[in-house]
């Protein structure tokens, strides 16, 4: 439980009276988010107030009338996913900074500019982003953000989201040792489709990843393998 001295007000207006809670900034976002976060976790103090800054607390009749119950975990809980949590300017642009980041990650991960069938450098990417004045919500969940933002970036930079099945063949001379990290990666990046070895010592596998994925897949068994490994686009979808 973080202190109260450290504590944000997390804020619900219902039937025109004010509910306040003191929470970890944190911890309420995460749980506002729907991420698995422990309500302890975000409350700072067990009380629900009409006005923290002048230390009122609701009253439990108040409380039983407008919510149904006087407890106080299961009020927070209203409070923050119904209502508004109260950060500092700087805090806001922290998440949205690392929101804006986890974004860009994905569009570039998983999509690819259709005229190439090759993923969008990130640069590029972050370029589109400012032309498209494209606005981060810190309160929202990537995830819910993600399909308004390339409506707004597909005007500017073609991208569409594709799966590539990959065919890779590591030669014998490192196949053996190399096969638990290859196949380790080859799980990381994707699904593994086939995983066989030929009759001549070499091992052959077929993984389906994201398209945006492929430089970084390649690059990886490069390394596994010492540049060795043989790598064939089989399918786009």
């Amino acid at each position: 439980m973080v202190s109260v001295d450290k504590a944000v007000i997390a804020r619900l207006k219902k039937d025109d009276q004010n509910f306040e809670i003191l929470v970890d900034c944190m911890n309420a976002i995460a749980f506002k988010e729907g991420k698995d976060t422990s309500i302890k976790d975000v409350l700072a103090d067990e009380k629900v107030f009409s006005d923290s800054a002048k230390g009122l607390v609701a009253s439990e009749n108040t409380l039983k009338t407008i919510f149904g119950t006087s407890e106080a975990s299961e009020i927070a809980k209203m409070v923050i996913r119904d209502g508004d949590i109260q950060l500092t300017s700087e805090y806001r642009a922290k998440i949205r900074d690392q929101k804006r980041k986890r974004i860009l990650t994905y569009i570039q991960r998983n999509g690819i500019d259709p005229r190439t069938n090759l993923p969008h450098p990130l640069q590029r990417l972050e370029l589109a982003f400012e032309e498209a004045k494209v606005k981060i919500d810190e309160y929202l969940a990537e995830d819910k953000q993600i399909n308004e933002i390339i409506k707004k970036l597909k005007p500017i930079l073609p991208i569409s989201f594709a799966r590539k099945e990959i065919g890779i063949k590591v030669p014998a001379e490192v196949a053996g040792k190399t096969y638990g990290p290859i196949l380790t990666a080859l799980n990381s990046f994707g699904k593994v489709l086939k995983n066989e070895w030929a009759n001549d010592g070499s091992w052959v596998s077929v993984v389906e990843i994201p398209a945006g994925m492929q430089n970084d897949l390649f690059d990886k068994l490069n390394s596994l393998t010492s540049g060795s490994v043989e790598t064939t686009i089989l399918k786009t979808t």
